[in-house]
């Protein structure tokens, strides 16, 4: 068994990471460190979710000078001494975090920089003093501009996901950074693919660098123990199909669940919310703060259901993501690997369930050569189909909502005359009386029984009036007018003593 300790990494390191539970190494981590910690330039390419962070960050924290060290007094105080970029805020803040650990015996000071958020806390940690900075394109080169990040003395940089910096068209930016790093610097570059774009790059940049290659191209890319599905769905019962996979499936733990855009992913976590479960949403149109504390609940468990768009597709190195559902056909291939690249990681198994449109079936006719997949000819599938229940493991009869516990039944009290009549009686007490001919108030007589005969009849002193209105106090014939011409209200009845 090859530990990290074997590879030559440093003991402050080892022990950090074995604090951790982490004490062997990846495939791409064992193939790179050797390389890595002399300072050649390389190109790493393995699939998603194979710890791409540790095997540039190691070498990056093993490589910077500690405060603790004799050679610290001679860098420029406060000066980055390492800049790691990543392409998306979720997953800076991830590689944030790794590289944090690493370091945590070595004294080093790292900071995460992205937009979103408040530039002073940045400025702030800059001018303090930082030794490894981890960021997003847009938001370095803000700081840069700003004279407030200064990587002149930067001896190793890395590019993260580049593949995804690509596309998201931060290349500009990336090769801006570049130019303010010094030539002499190590330059690692980590994706999951390999485009014309990205090695283009290397050859500009990079100084005769090292290609590992952990894995093949596209076919290999994907996690082998991520199980596939596609069926051919239709929007509508779309929500209903994930619903019976959360209910009905075992073994459910964390599920991702892509949309294709910022308005589609909110609506379908209200839906899911809506059924029961504890779902919530990760898109653009939100804050800063409030995707990070999203993040951080579906981290803790305290989130099962994460619903988000591609973008943050990057950033979401969770473990025990058990299922990823591509709720709409993703754009290509590429983005099909990186999204089912959420499950299945660091070793562990997942499930992967793509539900396509009729109006998609062309793309994924693309996505399927491309990575030759075995789903060319889909069949239509509905949430009550047999082979879906049959490949999900759903039991019949399971619905996609979870039962709402149904409120207690109050405590019933025995039945009574007086109960019986305050059922009987009205609201408004304030019209729970009536007056005899002679004024006098009679309590106790229910509202509106004073307009009956037999109420009129039992509540006269004489106790044989019947009810012609004569019966009413003058007080209140004049607030009731009738219109001209309208007989009386008890002319033509018969009289109630008969």
């Amino acid at each position: 068994m090859t530990t990290f300790r074997d590879l030559g990494v440093m003991p402050e390191i080892c022990d950090a990471l074995e604090s951790k539970g982490i004490i062997e190494p990846f495939a791409i981590q064992e193939m790179t460190l050797s390389v890595a910690l002399q300072g050649t330039d390389l190109i790493g390419q393995a699939r998603t979710g194979t710890g791409k962070t540790l095997a540039f960050g190691i070498p990056v924290v093993q490589r910077s000078v500690s405060p603790t060290d004799p050679d610290y007094v001679d860098l420029p105080q406060g000066k980055p001494q390492a800049l790691i970029v990543a392409p998306t805020r979720e997953l800076a803040l991830q590689v944030y975090g790794d590289i944090t650990v690493a370091c945590s015996l070595r004294g080093l000071r790292t900071v995460a920089v992205y937009g979103g958020v408040g530039y002073e806390p940045q400025i702030e940690a800059m001018e303090t003093g930082v030794d490894i900075v981890i960021g997003t394109p847009g938001r370095l080169i803000d700081l840069a501009n700003r004279k407030v990040l200064d990587l002149s003395h930067v001896h190793a940089l890395v590019l993260d996901e580049a593949d995804e910096m690509l596309d998201l068209g931060f290349l500009p930016d990336v090769e801006k950074l570049l130019s303010l790093t010094p030539e002499t610097r190590q330059t690692m570059l980590f994706s999951a693919t390999m485009p014309g774009a990205i090695v283009a790059l290397a050859r500009t940049h990079m100084r005769h660098p090292m290609n590992i290659r952990a894995e093949s191209s596209y076919d290999t890319s994907m996690v082998p123990a991520t199980a596939q599905y596609v069926y051919q769905a239709h929007d509508l019962d779309k929500p209903e199909m994930i619903g019976r996979i959360l209910v009905g499936t075992e073994g459910v733990d964390k599920v991702v669940v892509f949309a294709r855009t910022k308005r589609q992913a909110q609506r379908v976590a209200d839906d899911l919310t809506d059924r029961g479960f504890n779902a919530g949403a990760l898109h653009g149109d939100m804050a800063q703060v409030a995707r990070e504390k999203t993040m951080q609940r579906f981290r803790d468990g305290k989130v099962q259901i994460l619903v988000c768009t591609d973008v943050a597709a990057r950033g979401i190195d969770v473990t025990g993501v058990s299922h990823v559902i591509n709720y709409t056909t993703p754009d290509d291939e590429k983005t099909y690997v990186h999204r089912i690249g959420r499950t299945g990681r660091a070793g562990a198994s997942g499930i992967a369930v793509t539900l396509v449109d009729w109006a998609d079936l062309h793309k994924w006719k693309m996505i399927n050569k491309a990575l030759d997949l075995p789903f060319d000819a889909l069949v239509e599938t509905y949430s009550s189909s047999e082979h879906f229940l049959h490949d999900m493991g759903i039991p019949k009869g399971t619905k996609g909502r979870l039962k709402k516990s149904e409120p207690a039944p109050r405590a019933e009290r025995p039945a009574s005359k007086d109960s019986e009549r305050s059922e009987r009686a009205p609201r408004n007490r304030s019209r729970s009386r009536t007056r005899s001919r002679s004024g006098e108030v009679v309590a106790g007589t229910p509202d509106g029984a004073g307009d009956s005969p037999q109420a009129a009849v039992a509540g006269s002193p004489e106790g044989a009036e019947s009810a012609d209105g004569e019966s009413t106090p003058s007080r209140n014939r004049r607030r009731r007018r009738r219109p001209a011409g309208a007989k009386p209200a008890g002319e033509g009845a018969p009289a109630a003593a008969e």
